[in-house]
């Protein structure tokens, strides 16, 4: 089946075609498709395409949430077509990190899993850890796979990796938070890493082995830049930043004072961003993870007809409120200079062919 004959250039699925998207479906699968590559080379891309269209200012959040409505009709429409689990086959318990909601992910892995012939546990998103560990206390699966898409996640996906490899049970790590080429997995000591559902599937089917008893598991005092407490103290001034840096936006910007609340609800949710991901940054120590969001934002800014340089006014007061946080400031300096060196984004034409379909 090809996802270009029901997606429209702007990356969505139609109305009319949400009933013919699910019917091609289950008929290619009915005539032979096998379920994985319905799952990963339809579902998948299509969802991929509708997240770069939000992104690109083409589609709202409610068409979104539309489209993505579908694609959980089609995974549950081959979820009831997926062989009985093989007795060879160990058990695999799917999880999204705490905090993290984008479930599709973890849920294609599962299902990608299950027509493999692995018996799967699929606990959908945000599963707290106290709660998985008690989960896994009482399943035992063979490995777990946890999914997150947003690096802010990472420090509670430590907990939970670390916490899981402590009762005996490896982890697979998988999903964009763990960096495209798996070096946060790698940091936060990961049994494995997989850069998509396929070759998750396949580390899986060869099996993990379990962490020896009592061996040596990474914690927070083997990742020796967090010993300067910057990563805690931001975190736990979380609010105050937030608050202090839209006091000092609204000084410095007259036009912010005739802001709607529902406009400063924005502009909060916004700063709060800035400085979940700075804290990530501090978590990892990886200043590619700041400035690839910041880029990330002002792509989204700009598709939106707003300059990236908005941003920066928040990152001078932030830098202010951290003066005392010399890797915070080094981070806020990279990210400010980062925006400065975009190039300007050429002005839309009025109208454009499209090569998707």
């Amino acid at each position: 089946m090809s996802e270009t004959t029901t997606v429209a250039s702007d990356g969505t699925v139609p109305a009319r075609a949400r009933e013919a998207l699910w019917r091609a479906a289950v008929r290619d699968h009915d005539e032979g498709a096998a379920a994985e590559d319905v799952l990963l080379d339809v579902i998948a891309v299509v969802q991929r395409r509708v997240g770069e269209a939000w992104a690109a200012g083409r589609l709202t959040v409610a068409r979104e949430h539309a489209a993505t409505a579908i694609h959980d009709r089609v995974i549950g429409a081959m979820a009831h077509r997926a062989p009985p689990p093989a007795s060879r086959s160990g058990a695999v318990t799917v999880a999204c990190v705490d905090g993290e909601w984008h479930a599709l992910p973890a849920r294609l892995l599962a299902e990608v899993l299950r027509h493999r012939g692995h018996k799967v546990d699929f606990l959908g998103a945000h599963v707290p850890t106290p709660h998985l560990i008690a989960h896994l206390h009482r399943t035992a699966p063979a490995a777990l796979a946890l999914s997150s898409s947003l690096p802010t996640r990472l420090p509670a996906a430590h907990m939970a990796i670390t916490a899981v490899q402590a009762i005996g049970i490896p982890v697979l790590a998988g999903g964009a938070a763990f960096g495209a080429d798996g070096r946060h997995a790698r940091l936060l000591g990961a049994d494995a890493w997989a850069p998509d559902a396929r070759q998750a599937a396949d580390l899986l089917g060869r099996g993990l082995p379990a962490p020896a008893p009592g061996a040596a598991r990474l914690t927070v005092q083997d990742l020796p830049h967090l010993g300067d407490q910057e990563y805690t103290l931001v975190l736990r001034d979380r609010r105050g930043l937030v608050r202090e840096t839209l006091r000092g936006l609204e000084e410095r910007l007259p036009a912010m004072r005739g802001y709607t609340d529902a406009q400063r609800e924005r502009a909060a949710e916004d700063v709060a961003h800035i400085v979940d991901f700075l804290g990530a940054a501090l978590y990892t120590d990886d200043a590619l993870l700041f400035t690839d969001f910041l880029h990330w934002t002002g792509d989204v800014l700009e598709s939106r007809d707003v300059p990236a340089r908005v941003v920066d006014p928040a990152l001078a007061l932030l830098q202010e409120h951290l003066k005392d946080f010399p890797r915070s400031l080094a981070l806020l300096a990279q990210g400010r200079a980062a925006l400065r060196a975009r190039a300007p984004r050429p002005p839309a034409p009025d109208t454009a062919p499209s090569h998707d379909c």
